[in-house]
C-alpha cells in the first residue's frame, strides 16, 4: 500500500469483484526507533511513506467511488503516539501519526461539505501485541512484551464498532481520551494567569 499504483489496483479489483466498497480501512504503518537528534532524511522519507502516504493514497483512490455512491467510510488507524508523543525513541513515528490525524480531520472537513454521507474515522490504539516493535526501522522492543497492551483482536473489535457507529474519532482503550486531555492541560499556559 506504499505505492499508489498498487492501491489503485486494489480499489479496481475490489469494485470489480464485489461491485462496490462500503468501508476502506487504512491500517498500514511501520515504527522507527531513533531519537530526533539523529534522524536522517531517509528515516523521515520512510516513516512518511509507510504511515502517511499509504493512507493518503487509500483515501484519494477510494474517494471517487464513494462520491459516486454518495456514501462510504474511511477508517485511518493512527496511534496514541499521534496524540501524546510519549516515546522519544519513536519521534518520527509520533510526528507521522500527528500528520495522519490532521490529514484525516481535514479530509473529513473538505469532503463532508459536499458529501455528508462519507465519513472519515480515526482510530487510535495504544500498544498492540504484535511484532510491530521488532519490525520497526532500526529495531525496537517487542510490543508483545510491553505492559498495558491490547490484542489485535481487541483493536479489530473497536474498528468493527466504528463501522457500525460511524464515529469520527475513537480510542481503543478506556481512559485514553482522559490521558490525552490531561497531557494537553499540563502543557497549556493561561495567558491571563
Amino acid at each position: 500500500m506504499t505505492r499508489r499504483d498498487d492501491v489503485q489496483r486494489v480499489v479496481r479489483e475490489a469494485i470489480g469483484r464485489f461491485g462496490r466498497i462500503d468501508v476502506w480501512v487504512n491500517n498500514v504503518g511501520q515504527g522507527i526507533s531513533r531519537p530526533p537528534s539523529v534522524l536522517t532524511d531517509e528515516d523521515i522519507d520512510e516513516v512518511m511513506r509507510f504511515n502517511v502516504k499509504s493512507a493518503l493514497y487509500g483515501m484519494q483512490e477510494v474517494l471517487p467511488h464513494f462520491k459516486e455512491r454518495g456514501s462510504g467510510q474511511i477508517i485511518n488507524v493512527s496511534s496514541m503516539l499521534g496524540r501524546i508523543p510519549a516515546a522519544m525513541f519513536r519521534s518520527a513515528y509520533c510526528g507521522a501519526k500527528h500528520f495522519l490525524n490532521a490529514l484525516t480531520a481535514t479530509f473529513r472537513a473538505e469532503v463532508q461539505q459536499t458529501h455528508p454521507g462519507i465519513q472519515f474515522s480515526l482510530v487510535s490504539p495504544g500498544v498492540v501485541r504484535t511484532e510491530f516493535g521488532l519490525n520497526a526501522r532500526h529495531g525496537g522492543p517487542d510490543s508483545r512484551l510491553l505492559p498495558d497492551s491490547q490484542s489485535a483482536e481487541e483493536v479489530a473489535a473497536v474498528i468493527v464498532g466504528v463501522i457500525a457507529s460511524r464515529q469520527p474519532d475513537v480510542y481503543t482503550k478506556a481512559g485514553a481520551h482522559d490521558r490525552v486531555v490531561n497531557y494537553f492541560e499540563t502543557l497549556a499556559v493561561d495567558p491571563q494567569a
